[in-house]
């Protein structure tokens, strides 16, 4: 499917108030030291390393947040797979704008480049299984539209966005609730008629609990494989199943092997590498 780019409105305020962090109480005194106003230069973001890239506009808007006039190409999309030295993108204009906007462009582009790679590391694992690799709510604040974009750039999907997107029943829901049954329960007396119900469920037997009850999807959490193709099995399509727990790009095959329609990995946006992206001064 083709990867649609984030309203500009929703990405905007993200980067606007990364450049008043770095900009301080003063605005750059270095470069308005050292360049002269009315300064232009030429300058192209190149990969490092390869990977899958996301985030060019939000180093477009990094640049042009700070003079409109700057002049940005890209010379790849958000998704696309590169190799070392490939450019991503040529910028022009004021010389301050681009070197006071580079550090924040930079850590948009490196931070969602890398979860978009690590995801896409993820998908080819899984290749031939009919499991999706997804997301979860693990997102660094204030960044999760941008995070969760990333992982669609690297063929992912997306979990919740938010707590009211779904009911997702967890361990300690239960805990409180005191069983699935009575959880359950409060949630359909609560949640509209719109709202999906997923419950988390951690042994086979509270997975037989949860099918005599009945859900739109359970989450089959921490289980070896094994296990997990049996839960697959008592499941019989009659809900979505869901993986969680342990997931990188050793163990996801042997989990898609299992059956399971999605497998969540909180990691890929909590702690995925940056990808290395520079700004290099061409003219």
């Amino acid at each position: 499917m083709p990867l649609d780019p984030l309203p500009e409105l929703m990405v905007e305020p993200i980067v606007r108030a990364a450049l008043l962090e770095d900009l301080g109480r003063a605005g750059d005194i270095t470069t308005d030291a050292v360049v002269p106003p009315g300064h232009e230069s030429r300058l192209v973001l190149a990969a490092r390393q390869p990977g899958v890239v996301a985030g060019l506009d939000c180093a477009r808007l990094a640049f042009r947040l700070l003079d409109g006039a700057v002049r940005f190409t890209p010379r790849v999309t958000d998704g696309a797979a590169v190799e070392p030295g490939t450019v991503l993108a040529q910028v022009e204009g004021s010389s301050r704008a681009l070197l006071t906007g580079e550090r924040t462009g930079l850590n948009l582009a490196c931070r969602l480049s890398g979860i978009a790679t690590a995801t896409a590391g993820l998908v080819a694992a899984i290749a031939g299984h009919k499991a999706q690799i997804v997301c979860t709510r693990k997102t660094t604040p204030g960044l999760r539209s941008l995070e969760k974009y990333a992982v669609r750039a690297g063929g992912g999907a997306n979990h919740r966005f938010g707590l009211d997107d779904a009911v997702l029943i967890k361990d300690n829901h239960v805990a409180i609730a005191g069983s699935v049954r009575e959880a359950m329960s409060r949630v359909r007396a609560r949640a509209g008629h719109m709202v999906k119900v997923e419950v988390e469920v951690d042994t086979l037997a509270q997975l037989e609990e949860l099918l005599t009850i009945g859900a739109d999807a359970v989450l089959l959490d921490n289980m070896t494989p094994e296990t997990l193709t049996e839960a697959v099995r008592m499941v019989g399509g009659r809900m979505l199943t869901e993986a969680s727990g342990r997931v990188n790009r050793d163990t996801a095959p042997a989990i898609a092997a299992a059956g399971v329609d999605l497998i969540s990995v909180g990691w890929l946006t909590h702690s995925a590498p940056i990808l290395d992206i520079g700004l290099d001064w061409v003219g």
